[in-house]
């Protein structure tokens, strides 16, 4: 695996797109596990197969691409659109809360928007977990700290860490659709289908008041690069209470995704029953903690 992982870092862009793409393919006919998946769950949001079938391909050119992403030097071409609404949540003063679903390249959402503006606002934290295989998690580990990003475990330690960036003024970025252990988030609907959804992200703006910012990187066809937008949270401040405050987030987590279905993962289990252990979704320790 290794030697491949080094192949697919050399290969130019637009080969790599092209190689995911058939790799996408192969898994969705050769996996009924998650053929099924991906189906119902765009079924789910008001998709047919034929409506998202681009997201198939997409799912395979986020794998292919990976390798070259976390060990790049140079970034490939991005375009950032409405990049004014990140200047505004800067300039509000209490940190900024980056939140992206699982669409298009959002490996590359982070390492670009802190290519932007961590040399004068100071790093993006992330939440990092470590892969189980030693070589992947060396290369995972120096691919997550790059120039502008400092990942911190996924442990109570790490979400300390996250909550005094906010309040120095400093930026974290989150996942906000990804599944968090038991007893770490709340059940609220997602397209419609109750989803166990963590609180971190409402927890953070919360006790920080920093501003929410929307993300999402959009693939180019044929190897040409990347678009990445920012949009405004709706709704500022998050509302008080906590479960509302989900459900918000949710909200625009779905409104992120309609605005480019083909390039979000479908086949991801979104709505799994969560694990019983305590990682990336712990909750923000309380203020003055």
């Amino acid at each position: 695996m290794p030697t491949v992982f080094r192949l697919f870092s050399a290969l130019p862009l637009w080969l790599l797109h092209a190689v995911g793409a058939a790799l996408g393919w192969v898994v969705f006919f050769v996996s009924p596990t998650y053929r099924r998946r991906f189906i119902d769950n765009a079924a789910g949001a008001g998709y047919s197969l034929a409506d998202v079938r681009a997201a198939v391909a997409h799912a395979g050119r986020m794998v292919a691409e990976a390798p070259r992403l976390w060990s790049a030097q140079k970034l490939p071409p991005c375009e950032m659109r409405n990049a004014e609404c990140v200047q505004r949540a800067w300039a509000a003063g209490r940190g900024v809360v980056f939140l992206t679903p699982h669409i298009g390249c959002f490996e590359l959402s982070v390492q670009a928007t802190a290519q932007r503006w961590s040399p004068v606002h100071g790093p993006i934290t992330i939440l990092y977990r470590p892969a189980r295989q030693p070589w992947l998690a060396r290369v995972m580990e120096t691919a997550r700290n790059r120039p502008g990003i400092e990942a911190v475990p996924t442990t109570l330690q790490g979400v300390r860490q996250l909550l005094k960036a906010l309040r120095r003024g400093e930026a974290v970025g989150l996942l906000p659709d990804q599944v968090p252990p038991l007893g770490l988030g709340v059940w609220s609907p997602f397209f419609g289908r109750e989803a166990y959804t963590m609180t971190l992200a409402a927890r953070l703006a919360q006790q920080t008041g920093a501003a929410v910012v929307l993300v999402r990187c959009e693939r180019l066809p044929r190897g040409r690069g990347y678009v990445l937008h920012f949009e405004d949270m709706p709704q500022q401040p998050l509302a008080p209470e906590l479960d509302a405050a989900v459900l918000q987030i949710n909200q625009a987590m779905e409104h992120l995704i309609r605005q480019s279905p083909g390039q979000y993962l479908w086949g991801y289990a979104r709505y799994k029953h969560p694990r019983s252990e305590k990682h990336a979704g712990a909750p923000a320790p309380e203020a003055g903690a």
